[in-house]
């Protein structure tokens, strides 16, 4: 497999710095798996005589399942943000399902994991520690490492079902689709009760469609603020859907910790 371009690091907070400590590949799926996965992504780093670096991230609305060193866990959506502390030297495989693509190997509401992780023999037939063995045996063919774990899934697929498809196409179009600003947009464009929209958001990506909407327009916000150091906050409150820039100011801030014109310059000091 040959790593898919990894320009597109939306919701990674100061990418500026972390671009000195670590690396991130992207792998796609095969077409087999490509109905439940979004990709494969392996993070390297090596700090060693370093201080140790913590990445924060803003969570997307996948679930994601982490193969480390002794250790593999499924990661449900984080309602907030999410951090990984890297030190020495190091590596981890990641596969990050689709919005919607964990469900048919949970068959269970995804919004039971939100803020939460199991254990993979939770969910497959397999010991954690003998799949990060066998993931995890050279660093140095990534592209080896996610077409063993693309194998581990083929030979593990679910029936499909269709919501997936449905619930994955409407997720990325909130995603790129910046007219959706509101719950009744995506009400709309879905064509679906919005009490059914809900249960359905709930089963399969394990966040509301508000909290979705919300979600993307803060990754775009950061991206924005790291690109260009906006500090036009209320046109870019309007451009992401907000009545005012004081919600925007108090979302943001709710969940990054620190409010936009103060990220804005811990970024330009890093």
């Amino acid at each position: 497999m040959n790593p898919t371009n990894n320009a597109h690091r939306k919701g990674i907070l100061h990418p500026g710095i972390g671009d000195t400590k670590f690396s991130l590949d992207r792998f796609p799926p095969s077409i087999e798996t490509g109905f439940f996965i979004q990709n494969y992504w392996i993070i390297q780093w090596d700090l060693r005589g370093q201080a140790p670096y913590r990445q924060t991230v803003i969570s997307h609305p996948n679930v994601n399942m982490v193969i480390e060193k002794d250790k593999t866990r499924i990661y449900g959506i984080s309602s907030a943000t999410y951090s990984q502390l890297l030190q020495d030297q190091g590596w981890v495989v990641g596969i990050k399902f689709k919005p919607g693509g964990f469900y048919p190997f949970w068959s269970a509401p995804v919004s039971r994991l939100t803020n939460k992780s199991i254990d993979v023999e939770d969910v497959f037939d397999v010991n954690g520690l003998s799949l990060s063995d066998d993931i995890l045996q050279s660093q140095d063919d990534i592209g080896l490492a996610a077409q063993r774990i693309d194998s581990f899934f083929r030979e593990r697929l679910p029936q499909q079902d269709s919501n997936v498809e449905y619930i994955c196409e409407l997720v990325y179009r909130i995603r790129d689709d910046r007219s959706i600003r509101q719950v009744n947009d995506a009400v709309r464009i879905s064509g679906l009760h919005q009490r059914t929209l809900q249960r359905l958001f709930d089963r399969y990506v394990g966040a509301s469609p508000k909290w979705v909407i919300l979600r993307y327009r803060l990754h775009e916000a950061v991206e924005r603020m790291s690109q260009a150091g906006s500090q036009d906050w209320t046109g870019l409150s309007h451009d992401l859907g907000y009545y005012d820039q004081s919600h925007f100011i108090r979302d943001f801030k709710s969940i990054i910790g620190l409010s936009p014109e103060e990220y804005l310059h811990a970024n330009v000091g890093q």
